[in-house]
């Protein structure tokens, strides 16, 4: 039994004692051992550090950008303007209403025609105005021939009155004949004239050139008098109506330059030609009257515009798009800039902000010639290497980016969001 139990013992020290001797036997410390092994485990992780070329075992971010993705900072004019908005409207509307009351008889002219000052446009039924202007005349007549003959009568009795062959009563009673029939004259020559324009009334003519907007006529209906029958607008001229705010009240002038855009892509040219004396109590506002020609009628009436006017142009400006600005988290505002082969932050001052051409003007932070980033390409940060694909490549508008994940890769601090 104690046999057995001593076997037991010996057996179960024996590893220990077989591992003893072989280090013995072989001159090395197990800790001399241990720190070998750690190292051996050590160098595969070494190597992807050399083979990346980071210090410390990470990896440098790369990404690859196509010519589209980057802009060069510029030098070129840029406007200071301020924004406007409205609908474009013939500068000139007229109503072709009936002057009296009749038939019609015929109608000369539909929406859309063009038509010039006194072209005849309705045609009423005249016997009614031209049997008045007839007695008119007659009656003229009448009262022309009264008129001479109490003239003859005057100067009859005045003669015979210095003959001393009437009395003064006499010649008084001839005097008067020829003041009343010489009124009878004027009241028929009035008579003409109201009738002769009754008679031209039969005939609506268009009082200026412009274009049929609207036509509410037809022949044979009967029209009461100032009934309309015809909207013309002269649209040789557009204008838009816009509200400013106050705050801009003070930077509006007539005659400002002011750029225009028609929701159907039509670009023109137009000036300020009108400003409000007062400012809306209501909503605080200005409205500024614009002015566009328009020859050839292309800009119809109503269409939706934007525009500009232009406050200032400054000249040699750094302009950059706007694209490529970025905000960080304090609000500053900075762009990525390519920097031979590594993108670096550099912070911007702005001045003038062109939104509608969607450019900027920097003051600060970029010189002529820099390239930068345009847009959102992907996470990018400070140090990370680029490359630019050829024109050939980036012609297709591809875009893409690579940036190697794994364990022990370096993070770039990030800005907080792209504009």
């Amino acid at each position: 039994m104690l046999r057995s139990l001593a076997d037991r013992v010996a057996l179960a020290l024996l590893p220990a004692a077989v591992a003893a001797g072989f280090t013995a036997c072989s001159g090395k410390t197990p800790g001399a051992a241990a720190g070998q092994d750690t190292a051996r485990a050590g160098r595969p992780g070494a190597q992807g550090a050399a083979a990346s070329g980071a210090p410390g075992g990470g990896r440098v971010r790369s990404i690859t950008l196509s010519p589209s993705d980057v802009a060069k900072v510029s030098v070129q004019p840029i406007e200071e303007a301020i924004p406007v908005t409205g609908n474009l409207r013939a500068i000139e509307s007229m109503e072709v209403r009936s002057q009296l009351e009749g038939d019609v008889t015929a109608v000369y002219a539909r929406e859309g025609d063009h038509v010039r000052a006194g072209q005849v446009l309705v045609r009423f039924e005249p016997s009614q105005q031209q049997s008045d202007l007839q007695s008119a005349e007659a009656d003229r007549a009448s009262a022309q021939t009264d008129v001479s003959t109490a003239q003859w009568n005057y100067d009859q009795s005045k003669e015979l009155f210095k003959a001393g062959a009437i009395a003064e009563r006499d010649l008084k009673v001839a005097e008067q004949t020829v003041s009343s029939t010489k009124a009878r004259l004027a009241a028929a020559d009035a008579r003409i004239h109201a009738t002769g324009i009754a008679e031209r009334y039969t005939r609506a003519v268009a009082s200026a050139d412009g274009t049929i907007d609207k036509r509410s006529v037809e022949p044979g209906e009967h029209l009461a008098r100032n009934t309309l029958m015809f909207t013309i607008v002269r649209n040789q001229t557009m204008e838009l109506a816009a509200q400013l705010p106050e705050r801009r009240a003070a930077g509006i002038k007539v005659g400002q330059r002011v750029h225009f855009s028609t929701s159907l892509g039509q670009s023109m040219e137009g000036a300020v030609a009108r400003i409000s004396p007062t400012i809306d109590p209501a909503t605080r506002t200005l409205t500024v009257y614009m002015q566009v020609p328009n020859p050839g009628g292309a800009i119809k009436s109503g269409s939706f515009a934007s525009g500009r006017v232009v406050n200032r142009v400054v000249g040699g400006s750094l302009v950059i798009p706007i694209p490529a600005l970025h905000y960080a988290a304090d609000s500053s505002r900075f762009v990525y800039r390519i920097d031979g082969q590594t993108i670096a932050s550099a912070p911007v001052d702005l001045g003038i902000v062109d939104d509608v051409n969607g450019i900027a003007q920097v003051t600060k932070g970029l010189n002529a010639g820099d390239q930068i980033i345009v847009g959102n390409v992907g996470t990018i940060g400070r140090g990370m290497q680029v490359e630019i694909l050829g024109g050939d490549r980036g012609a297709g508008g591809g875009r893409r980016t690579k940036i190697p994940t794994g364990p022990g890769t370096a993070a770039s601090p990030q800005p907080s969001a792209s504009r």
